[in-house]
């Protein structure tokens, strides 16, 4: 059975796969494009299989929004060259779409779920790409707030970070609202809090530094003959650093370090003569708390095309 090169790209677009390799398939298909497609996507899928293991720390980190539902999402690859590549982002785009749109419990639902756009699943959809960028790719976690139209966003890097900030109030869609909204967005992305004021500090946790802080003073030889009340401030002193460093609302505002988060959050409520409370964020690192590839990448290229002509 003959084929065109119109047959060629039209497999490629389907498919992602080079154009060679989509002409390969056609040969062997002897121009039958369904089993040119079907035999792709069987190679799809064993090459996701093969490449499991592999590790992916890279990728990229991405906020999405559509009328009062925000997502962030982390789709992870193995090396920055395909974290980078618009079809990879255009695929994290639309996983993004589809999680919005419908509301995954989780990944292993979400892959399961057809891919925005198209008729084939997430999980089909990754297996595609896999054949097609050759790396292992992974979606690693998404949060998806609806219903609340006072959430800001802020990604910073090209994707090596994101976060959303939640907040309850009136005046959503005022200039001066959005303007603190994304500020304190990013204040999250570069002081890295992990609570959002004291009262969301876990009682294990306090406990944790708290014991932290009197094995440092138990080590320290200035204060063995310091009597217990001393020694008792000295921790609570220690522990009101520890809000100031770990609480957002609690931490110097970096635009102004006169103050602090909570109160330039009140001081724009103020200016606009409505309440507004800061109630959660979220906030993602790229490959945080990954393994990371410590291969040579380009000595990995180099031997593969070794004595190719």
């Amino acid at each position: 059975m003959a084929f065109t090169a119109k047959d060629v790209a039209a497999l490629r677009e389907k498919t992602g796969v080079g154009m060679m390799d989509c002409k390969k398939a056609l040969v062997e298909a002897d121009g039958d494009f369904e089993l040119a497609l079907n035999n792709l996507r069987e190679r799809g899928l064993a090459a996701a299989v093969k490449k499991a293991e592999r590790i992916t720390s890279e990728g990229v980190v991405l906020a999405y929004q559509e009328g009062d539902v925000s997502v962030l999402l982390e789709v992870n690859s193995e090396t920055d060259f395909v974290g980078k590549n618009p079809g990879f982002q255009e695929f994290v785009l639309d996983i993004a779409k589809t999680i919005a749109a419908q509301n995954p419990a989780d990944v292993e639902a979400l892959s399961a779920l057809p891919l925005a756009g198209g008729a084939r699943t997430v999980e089909e959809s990754r297996q595609d790409k896999i054949l097609s960028c050759g790396e292992n790719l992974s979606i690693r976690r998404f949060t998806r707030l609806a219903g609340n139209p006072a959430v800001a966003s802020y990604v910073h890097g090209g994707g090596a970070m994101g976060v959303l900030a939640e907040f309850k109030t009136e005046d959503a869609g005022s200039a001066a609202f959005k303007e603190m909204s994304r500020n304190v967005a990013m204040q999250v992305a570069a002081m890295q809090p992990l609570y959002l004021d004291i009262a969301g500090v876990p009682a294990e946790d306090l406990e944790a530094k708290r014991q932290e802080f009197l094995e440092q003073i138990a080590e320290d030889p200035k204060m063995a003959n310091k009597p217990e009340k001393i020694l008792a401030g000295i921790v609570q002193g220690k522990i009101g650093k520890f809000y100031k460093e770990a609480c957002l609302l609690e931490q110097a505002y970096v635009k102004d370090d006169e103050t602090t988060v909570g109160k330039y959050i009140q001081s724009v409520a103020k200016e606009l003569d409505t309440p507004i409370e800061a109630i959660g964020f979220v906030r993602y690192a790229k490959g945080e708390n990954m393994q990371k590839r410590e291969d040579d990448f380009a000595a990995e290229v180099a031997a593969a095309t070794k004595g190719k002509a």
